[in-house]
């Protein structure tokens, strides 16, 4: 056995880990990637940008390490469409998840089919965020690039194509399109008949550990890695960053901290959440469902507030966060840039800040987004135990776990203790898992995160008195999120 190669493509960029034969980490690595944003509501990338910035990290990882490799795995953002020819190219910039333009397609699907039926049948609300709508979009606003489509790939499909020629995708990914039956493991004809989506154009359904073919020549030279190197179909980076957090199996929530936050568990049944505020997708652990809220935008928000507003860097917003008192002195922000997922789900509403005052300042504005995000966090983390699958705490996944404000921020919003994951780059690490099963380094995945998950050795516990201030000001966030919301209407 060589070494395994696990990548996590997201959405402001792409890092790369490199583990050994005994599953550790030996390199770490990454690149930017930009997204484009010309219309409100719409967010593409270029598929070129990440095969580019993911050979830039396989190489970096090769750079001080001439070692052997035998497998490589993905976990991709979600949700994205990209249309390619036959063989495999791209007809234009890809629609990600970010991207809530289609509305109009979500409401016509949820009308043709009934909404609570395609929500029992899917697991998943009618929503612009999912893939279906944007491939229809595609086809009521791009006809000439509709006609040369001959495959309709997520992010992490698109790579798995370039890297090995197959069109494949595992049921993580398949589950996030609204034309997925939970109750089959595959596509529905009845979804994609409503949806005007014919199956041929989507890519075939395969466990996320299967081996998916061999580095084609061009990728091979591309990557700086032999053609023997082999690569499974890959998962989803929320999927990814959960098995990072050991979220293979109830009683596990794990909240992975990027540009947007998915919270997740893991059920081993079925789990349809009556209030929607939680969505069930297929897991990359083969027989396991992970119900999860695709995610707020926190990072996003901090990045937004960073060099939209206040002009730093992303960075500096928790040391000016620290400056401010729990609460903000009554400041209160909505994050809900690009619409809301939690409490309830609302592609129309928009962020906001509310409670400003002469005496706040930058700190204010700072401390009251992360606060924000976590009230957000509370919203679904209270709605998981409701559902019978949160444990004792919460395992933060990324950057934000590396951010001692904003655990305790969270640990005293949630009431409970909240544990960093140590874990470098925890996604890519969860995608490293997969090509580590594959190859045989690990007997299964449960072995896995055995071997390979890290977590702080003390849980960040809430205080009392940060605590009260904060159940205060969640009942004056809740009423905020009403009042917006209601003057959508």
């Amino acid at each position: 056995m060589g070494h395994v190669i696990g990548v996590d493509v997201g959405s402001q960029s792409i890092k790369g880990v490199l583990v050994d034969e005994s599953g550790a980490t030996t390199a770490v690595a990454s690149a930017p990637l930009r997204m484009h944003h010309r219309e409100s509501g719409w967010a593409e990338q270029l598929p070129a940008d990440w095969t580019t910035g993911l050979c830039l990290v396989v190489r970096q990882l090769l750079a001080d390490h001439a070692v052997p490799v035998d497998m490589l795995a993905l976990a991709s953002q979600v949700d994205g469409v990209v249309p390619v020819d036959a063989d495999g190219r791209p007809l234009r910039q890809a629609l990600i998840w970010l991207d809530r333009r289609a509305t109009d397609q979500s409401d016509a699907l949820a009308d043709a089919v009934g909404e609570q039926w395609l929500f029992e049948r899917t697991g998943l609300n009618a929503d612009a965020s999912h893939s279906a709508p944007k491939m229809m979009w595609l086809r009521d606003h791009d006809p000439e690039v509709w006609r040369l489509t001959r495959k309709l790939l997520p992010v992490g499909g698109y790579l798995l194509a370039w890297l090995t020629g197959t069109f494949l995708q595992d049921p993580a990914n398949a589950s996030s399109t609204l034309l997925y039956d939970l109750h089959t493991g595959d596509y529905d004809p009845q979804l994609c008949e409503a949806a005007g989506i014919d199956p041929a154009l989507l890519p075939a359904v395969a466990p996320a550990t299967q081996v998916a073919g061999g580095l084609t020549r061009t990728a091979a030279e591309a990557l700086g890695l032999p053609r023997e190197c082999r690569v499974v179909v890959g998962t989803g980076d929320e999927h990814a960053a959960s098995l990072a957090a050991g979220a293979i199996a109830p009683g596990v929530v794990a909240d992975v901290t990027g540009t947007a936050e998915p919270v997740t568990a893991a059920a081993h049944e079925l789990v349809l959440d009556a209030d929607r505020l939680v969505e069930t997708h297929g897991h990359a652990v083969p027989g396991t469902y992970l119900v999860e809220n695709p995610g707020f935008v926190s990072g996003g928000s901090t990045l937004w507030l960073a060099t939209a507003v206040l002009d730093v860097a992303q960075s500096d917003i928790f040391d000016l966060a620290d400056e401010a008192p729990p609460g903000s002195d009554g400041v209160l922000f909505l994050p809900a840039l690009t619409g809301a997922t939690a409490p309830r789900w609302n592609a129309d509403m928009r962020g906001c800040f509310n409670g400003l005052s002469m005496n706040h300042g930058r700190p204010h504005l700072a401390r009251a987004v992360l606060e924000g995000c976590a009230y957000a966090l509370r919203d679904i983390v209270d709605r998981l135990d409701a559902l019978g699958l949160a444990g004792d705490e919460v395992r933060i996944v990324g950057g934000g776990g590396r951010s001692p404000l904003w655990c305790r921020i969270k640990a005293d919003v949630l009431g409970r203790p909240v544990r960093p994951v140590l874990s470098q780059e925890g996604t890519a690490l969860g995608a490293a898992m997969l090509a580590g099963t594959a190859s045989g380094i690990f007997r299964d995945i449960g072995d896995a995160v055995a071997r390979t998950v890290r977590l702080a050795p003390e849980p960040v516990l809430p205080g009392r008195a940060a605590t009260d201030v904060y159940a205060e000001s969640y009942v004056r966030y809740r009423a905020l999120f009403d009042g917006v919301e209601g003057a959508l209407l």
